[in-house]
């Protein structure tokens, strides 16, 4: 299984749109005022907002893009007038990253991970199979 998008509720179409391609998102659908679809700079995966008309619901999710030129990256948004509500730091958990808000208050996470992305030291080795998940 692979992700394909996700979907975030905005409550302004051309606001939106003005900061995912400030954040070079390139985009792939434009159907105002209701949908756009971007590709995600560098990558395949793909972002999409929709006006759906009902006020966006507080924010409970995280997006994480993953940048090998982090630091590089942040200077240029910064200079194109992207605010940041961190800068790049060095986490807890063997990532740098640096965070912002999008127009709607979603949480956004611009970081690098090299290898503990998939390869932390704290991996798991082994994991007990669930019986209810055994298939027939």
């Amino acid at each position: 299984m692979n992700l394909n998008h996700v979907t975030l509720i905005v409550g302004d179409f051309d606001r939106s749109v003005r900061f995912y391609r400030a954040l070079d998102f390139v985009p792939i659908v434009h159907t105002p005022p209701r949908y756009a679809r971007f590709r995600c700079p560098g990558g395949n995966a793909t972002l999409s907002i929709e006006v759906t008309g009902a006020a966006p619901a507080p924010t409970r999710v995280q997006l994480y893009f993953e940048c090998t030129d982090l630091d590089a990256r942040v200077r240029d948004l910064k200079q194109r007038g992207i605010a940041f509500v961190q800068d790049p730091t060095d986490m807890f958990y063997l990532w740098r990253e640096a965070r912002l808000v999008d127009p709607d208050g979603h949480d956004i996470r611009l970081y690098y991970a090299g290898t503990n992305r998939l390869d932390p030291p704290w991996k798991v080795t082994t994991v007990e199979q669930d019986p209810a998940m055994e298939k027939e």
